[in-house]
């Protein structure tokens, strides 16, 4: 009887593994037709918003995030623990020390002495987080900003989202020069400053039996950037 429950509890273990496997969604679809990034259309039907600016420490520069409205259902909490109003959200980032997070549709920069706002980007993406480089802009006079975000819709699904490739960028605090220093169709999986070398250490993972996920068969690539340097060239080494 044991071994009869123990089969029947195998046998419900494997039906749900095997549906969790049928619904896992690729990162990444290949279109052998055309090798460029697909973008997704903006949704029309979303409401555009912005949160108060931000001035990070040291700049002469102010920051407007950008993103949708959220509305949430009736007695639910909003994510970053924002005020809300009839249970919609009208905060859109989340502010730490010398970063920016959330799911932002773009950010806008403004000089503190203009009136005049510019975009970062003016194609569409999902900026997750935006972190200023206070470190070495104390040491070389670089005001750089990182950004980790999704900058094409991947899996084709007709949206860009955090189910598509999170890639990394670089600009000057003004917004300027924003650069993409990611390989494209390359997951990014983390990045680090090496404070004491002003260096911008990232790894990134390649589809190269390209099954539309990352695993375990797939190449990581380790690369730097020297953030001294006024020219961002990317760099590859071996730990390994």
């Amino acid at each position: 009887m044991k071994k009869s429950l123990t089969y029947i509890a195998l046998a419900i273990i494997g039906t749900l593994v095997s549906c969790k496997d049928e619904v896992k969604k690729p990162k990444v679809i290949y279109d052998t037709a055309s090798k460029t990034n697909t973008v997704a259309k903006t949704d029309s039907t979303q409401i555009e918003i912005a949160d108060l600016p931000i001035q990070m420490e040291g700049t002469s520069y102010l920051i407007h995030p950008v993103g949708d409205l959220r509305v949430f259902e009736k007695g639910s909490k909003a994510r970053y623990g924002s005020s809300s109003v009839n249970d919609v959200s009208f905060t859109i980032s989340n502010l730490g020390e010398f970063e920016i997070t959330g799911y932002l549709q773009n950010l806008k920069f403004q000089k503190v002495d203009s009136d005049s706002i510019r975009p970062l980007t003016d194609k569409p993406a999902l900026i997750l987080t935006a972190t200023y480089l206070k470190t070495v802009a104390d040491k070389t006079q670089n005001q750089i900003m990182v950004y980790t975000l999704a900058d094409s819709d991947t899996n084709k699904d007709g949206k860009i989202d955090t189910s598509d490739i999170k890639t990394l960028y670089l600009s000057n605090i003004s917004g300027e020069r924003f650069t993409k220093i990611s390989e494209d169709f390359q997951e990014l999986v983390d990045w680090n400053l090496i404070e004491s070398r002003n260096r911008l250490y990232f790894r990134t993972i390649e589809d190269t039996n390209q099954n539309g996920q990352f695993d375990k068969n797939d190449v990581l690539h380790y690369n730097y950037i020297d953030l001294a340097s006024k020219k961002w060239e990317v760099k590859s080494y071996k730990p390994i």
